[in-house]
């Protein structure tokens, strides 16, 4: 991951997650996304002026294109609609109230069920009839997003060399794997990947071939040694991966930032990868 507009703008989102006591006006835009219902998803968006509809990047939606995205779901196959508020506070006006969430949408395709998540924030002009007056809306995404990040995912006072030492005599005893995970704090894939990691079609194959070593570069400025010994070109992003066998032989070293945008994975990928570079069987 490299730091973008589109980082800074997710990183400050959810860098305050908050306990948020029911919104009524959200769950009712909830119950026209769900619905697909046109009219119902119209009449709380206002109209005049029409509501100021931006990406991270801040890009403005046209306001038929943000409709047309939430009630398109449900010809898509969305059957159940979840959300997880991350922010609810007065909004930037007076009158107003601001929520950020993130929304699990569970689509039944005809290759199978999938889940996609779509964070967004909305502004809201409260009183007898609450409208949406602004919101930024993020892609769907297949790997749920973190609402809050880990600070402690990548401990800058752990000691790699000795954490990689005992993970490889642990995997020579289990029969597993090693995975290297070059990154940091500040990374906000890093934290999607380590979402992802304990996602129910995802965990039980890792815990069962591998074991995951963080290693934290600091500002691109710590265990840069341990990168170059296994072959990991950090100027092409992070996280970024390297596979070992139990004798600490190199399987894998990700030469093209291929996990550096984490975020636009589909579990299916993750599973793929560990796959592919999981034990042989005894």
């Amino acid at each position: 991951m490299t730091r973008s507009p589109t980082v800074v703008f997710i990183l400050f989102l959810f860098s305050l997650t908050v306990a948020a006591q029911d919104f009524a006006p959200l769950e009712r835009w909830k119950a026209a996304v769900l619905a697909g219902d046109d009219s119902g998803l119209r009449a709380l968006y206002s109209a005049s002026p029409p509501a100021d509809i931006q990406n991270p990047k801040k890009q403005t939606i046209p306001l038929e294109d943000e409709l047309r995205f939430w009630k398109g779901l449900k010809g898509q196959g969305l059957s159940a609609v979840k959300i997880e508020v991350a922010k609810l506070e007065p909004g930037p006006f007076s009158g107003s109230q601001l929520v950020a969430f993130e929304a699990e949408l569970r689509l039944k395709t005809p290759s199978g069920l999938k889940t996609e998540y779509v964070v967004q924030t909305q502004v809201w002009q409260t009183g007898a009839a609450p409208r949406i007056v602004a919101a930024v809306r993020g892609d769907p995404r297949r790997l749920k997003q973190p609402l809050k990040l880990n600070p402690n995912l990548y401990d800058p006072q752990a000691d790699a060399k000795r954490e990689i030492k005992e993970a490889l005599e642990r995997a020579g005893r289990e029969h597993k794997n090693v995975i290297l995970v070059f990154g940091g704090n500040w990374c906000y894939d890093c934290h999607v990947l380590d979402l992802a990691f304990h996602h129910p079609e995802i965990e039980p194959r890792l815990k069962a071939h591998y074991i995951v070593v963080h290693v934290d570069i600091g500002e691109y400025n710590k265990n840069l040694d341990l990168a170059e010994r296994y072959q990991v070109p950090l100027k092409k992003g992070v996280p970024a991966l390297a596979v070992l066998t139990s004798d600490g032989k190199l399987l894998y070293s990700q030469q093209a930032g291929e996990f550096e945008t984490a975020r636009s994975l589909a579990p299916e990928d993750v599973i793929a990868f560990l796959k592919k570079w999981q034990p042989a069987a005894k």
